[in-house]
């Protein structure tokens, strides 16, 4: 049985790691609920937004410069995958989809391999978050409380374009009934364009916030990480922003506080629930029957 002080930390590390898979999933469902595209190459993307953050932080020596022109980074190259791959697989089979995003992701986690080997690369901590914080009953690293308060900044204001701005209307209307919103004559070609670079934005900047945390590979946004932000848009609802945040949440805690008893069954837990949920309530905590 872990010690009281053990199993708090454990809830501060799946309260981060729930936050990274809300900032992760929210893009994944967004893409999927509005243009219906199950985008695999998600966790590439993830390492290419660390490694944009890693090359940035060279030039600049800034990590909240490196951040600014990593995300503009990130930016082009979802406008670039939309424009030149994406676009030809909406409407298309499911199937499709997977195989061609999931190609995707090779050919980057290859690209990215090429140019900087197979070793694990080092962000350092900007110095804003060295150090541990006094919590009181707990001492616990400075830049984790950070990342925690960025990212829950970061997801609201993701909530207020959604939710506040005639683009979020377009981008929820989309998630709801695509075909209304085609005979309205809104440019669903520009929406999908950028909701698609949203996306492709969101899940880098996950990966360049979490760099100083872990060691940086190419194979970081791999098989495990991609099942994880699955499981949360599951549990959570497809096409549900909502859901993509308590679901986050709810995934980093479990394997969290899991690991605390016995890492070998955190992954186990994650999926029992998620196969429970399934049974109780297919279409997930906040999404709506027969979505997607």
């Amino acid at each position: 049985m872990p010690s009281w002080p053990a199993l708090a930390s454990q809830a501060f590390n799946g309260l981060a790691l729930g936050s990274l898979l809300a900032l992760v999933s929210s893009g994944l469902t967004i893409i999927l609920g509005t243009l219906g595209v199950l985008n695999f190459a998600h966790g590439a993307l993830f390492a290419v937004g660390a490694y944009a953050a890693f090359v940035m932080l060279q030039y600049t020596q800034s990590f909240l410069l490196a951040i600014a022109v990593g995300c503009g980074f990130m930016l082009v190259l979802g406008f670039l995958l939309e424009r030149l791959i994406i676009r030809f697989f909406y409407g298309r089979p499911h199937e499709d989809q997977i195989l061609v995003t999931y190609g995707i992701g090779i050919v980057l986690v290859e690209c990215v391999r090429a140019v900087f080997g197979g070793n694990a690369q080092r962000v350092p901590t900007p110095s804003w978050g060295q150090g541990a914080t006094q919590l009181g009953f707990l001492i616990y690293p400075t830049y984790r409380l950070q990342l925690i308060a960025i990212i829950a900044t970061l997801l609201v204001g993701l909530y207020l374009v959604l939710y506040r701005t005639s683009m979020g209307l377009v981008v929820r209307a989309g998630i709801e009934n695509p075909g209304m919103v085609g005979i309205l004559g809104i440019n669903l070609r520009r929406t999908f364009l950028l909701v698609f670079a949203i996306g492709v934005v969101a899940v880098g900047l996950a990966g360049m916030l979490y760099a100083p945390v872990v060691a940086v590979t190419p194979d970081m946004g791999g098989a495990n990480f991609m099942a994880q932000s699955f499981v949360v848009i599951v549990l959570g609802g497809l096409g549900s922003f909502p859901g993509a945040v308590v679901g986050g949440l709810i995934a980093g805690e479990i394997v969290s506080l899991t690991s605390a008893f016995n890492s070998s069954y955190s992954e186990v837990m994650l999926y029992a629930l998620m196969a429970l949920l399934l049974v109780l309530r297919p279409q997930g905590l906040f999404g709506s029957e027969g979505r997607v």
